[in-house]
């Protein structure tokens, strides 16, 4: 049998235990790029040959079927605009307004987070196209930081096990629904309701996968379509178009003189970092196509084409929305309203009536959120499967028994489900909320410092020539908000402005820290102090799975 201690790098990132990285290792990721221009030049030179045409495309870089990309454009598109757009949309304006005092500058905010996350886009795209296989931070960290071996796999496990956001968008679900169907919430519907959204992913994305795809696009086009329909309501009052005026019961606004688009401006630093923290999140998911980037038809096209294309989707949708609030909601009801934007507008519009018609509309903007989430989500989990760093990792990553990734979507419903059932409204509920955030701007910090890591001398050897490049300035501006978002968080709130009512401020932080020390304590365990002290290391070595994709398993190499 040949050596394990000869075990070539693979498609993950893994390296044999040698100090110096072997002849593969210092290969560009992608050769095909540097060789032709595009596809017709590899059909021109090649006379079509399939395997030339895969690694032109990204499917040559992980030996994944044909049959399981099923993800084309429109469904690479649709998973991060669904992502994206859940609640924030209709419901962030009003808190971002709280902290900048006025109109102007929550326009600012705005344009500053969609700043940040077009470089982030830039960064995953760069990424992706660089390593197009499935898995999105974890594939990317354990191909950058690589020693010590298994660390990074073991962290991703412990945050992606344990962590998520599933739990948070099944409650905004639950609430929304029994709003529009007018049922008065209590403990029990509210969870009955969440976990049936979840049941409901779980089994179209787990058994019905075509058809869950179909739902989940058809969601985004919806989400799209209501979009238009608010931005031209408010354009339509702007421009005085009979029919389109605020109710005489309600206070026309008057937000778009200079005067008052600037009128009480809050300079205050902790405001104006709150409500920049604010504005970031309500962008986060533009690399939520990255986790599934294995099932994708043409990887580096489709990339390249659906996370620029959906972030502009999404900044119109953020921009034109706040244009249509304040061209119909005054703004001393948005500020001393309870309810949504979203809903301030519609009855401003057309009467109280249609609270329940936006409570509809926002219930089925989260379903596609949850939809997302959890179709990428249980992506994530299997690739760390695929790496066998995991008890029973070939559970984790099978296709079985309906060429889905069941088993990693029945985990992630039964840990969301578990969270849900046990966290009671109030503080433990927004703790989820933030605890489920945090361990991605830790992702994300890393991700973008370790890109810029593999331009400096010390990482010449990874050969790193992706097809499309983050401008630098972009991924520095990238790493320096996610340092802010990394920082902001244990800095004291101002009196009265508490992230909690009856919880420290920097519970989350605490418990997230304390998952990833999980990770790190099974690590240390399972491929440090016991491999050392029986004189063995692990090597992985990969198998194909029956529905031909392949996974690693690890072996016993005596030292």
């Amino acid at each position: 049998m040949t050596s394990l201690h000869d075990h070539l790098y693979r498609a993950t990132g893994s390296t044999s235990t040698a100090l110096q990285p072997s002849q593969d290792e210092c290969r560009p990721l992608l050769q095909a790029h540097t060789r032709y221009g595009s596809l017709k030049d590899v059909n021109e030179s090649s006379g079509g040959d399939d395997q030339s045409v895969n690694e032109i495309t990204g499917e040559a870089f992980d030996k994944v079927p044909k049959s399981k990309r099923t993800l084309g454009l429109a469904s690479a598109t649709s998973l991060i605009f669904n992502r994206v757009i859940a609640t924030g949309v209709f419901a962030a304006p009003s808190l971002i307004l709280r902290s900048s005092g006025s109109v102007g500058m929550t326009f600012v905010m705005w344009i500053l987070g969609a700043l940040v996350a077009a470089t982030g886009t830039a960064v995953y795209v760069e990424l992706g196209t660089g390593l197009p296989r499935s898995g999105g931070e974890k594939t990317y960290m354990e191909h950058i930081y690589q020693r010590p071996k298994f660390l990074i796999t073991c962290m991703c496990a412990a945050f992606g096990i344990f962590l998520g956001s599933l739990s948070a968008a099944g409650r905004v679900f639950s609430e929304y629904t029994l709003q529009a169907l007018d049922i008065v919430p209590t403990p029990f519907n509210l969870r009955i309701t969440a976990v049936s959204c979840l049941t409901f992913a779980m089994v179209v994305h787990g058994v019905f996968l075509n058809w869950g795809l179909r739902v989940q696009n058809a969601l985004g086009l919806f989400k799209f379509l209501v979009i238009i329909l608010i931005s031209f309501s408010g354009l339509f009052v702007l421009a005085g178009v009979p029919g389109f005026e605020v109710r005489p019961e309600y206070e026309k606004p008057n937000n778009y003189t200079w005067g008052t688009f600037w009128e009480g401006t809050n300079l205050d630093l902790n405001a104006f970092v709150t409500g920049m923290y604010n504005a970031i999140w309500s962008f986060v998911g533009y690399s939520n196509a990255n986790y599934a980037m294995s099932e994708i038809r043409d990887p580096v096209r489709t990339i390249r084409i659906a996370a620029p294309l959906s972030m502009l989707f999404v900044t119109f949708a953020y921009l034109s929305m706040n244009i249509a609030y304040y061209a119909v909601v005054a703004k001393d009801d948005m500020l001393n309203s309870s309810s949504v934007a979203a809903a301030l507008l519609f009855r401003n519009l057309y009467g109280p009536e249609a609270a329940r018609v936006i409570s509809a509309i926002i219930a089925l903007s989260t379903l596609g959120s949850v939809l997302a989430i959890i179709f990428t989500m249980a992506r994530f989990i299997q690739e760390i499967g695929r790496e066998g760093v995991l008890p029973f990792s070939s559970f984790f990553a099978s296709n079985k028994p309906f060429g889905a990734p069941f088993a990693t979507l029945f985990t992630q419903w039964f840990i969301a489900t578990i969270t849900i059932m046990i966290t009671p409204p109030g503080d433990a509920y927004l703790f989820v909320v933030n605890l489920s955030s945090y361990p991605l701007t830790i992702y994300n910090t890393l991700v973008s410092g370790g890109l810029l890591l593999l331009y400096t001398p010390a990482y010449k050897s990874f050969g790193w020539n992706p097809p499309f490049r983050a401008y630098k300035s972009a991924t520095i501006f990238f790493f320096v908000s996610n340092v802010f978002l990394l920082l902001v968080p244990y800095v004291p709130p101002a009196p009265g402005h508490g992230v909690y009512k009856n919880l420290p401020y920097w519970s989350h932080l605490a418990v997230a820290l304390g998952i990833g020390g999980v990770g790190i304590a099974y690590w240390f365990v399972c491929f440090y102090w016991i491999p050392k002290r029986r004189g063995y290391r692990l090597e992985q070595v990969e198998v194909m799975q029956e529905d031909g994709v392949s996974r690693n398993i690890l072996k016993k190499v005596p030292l």
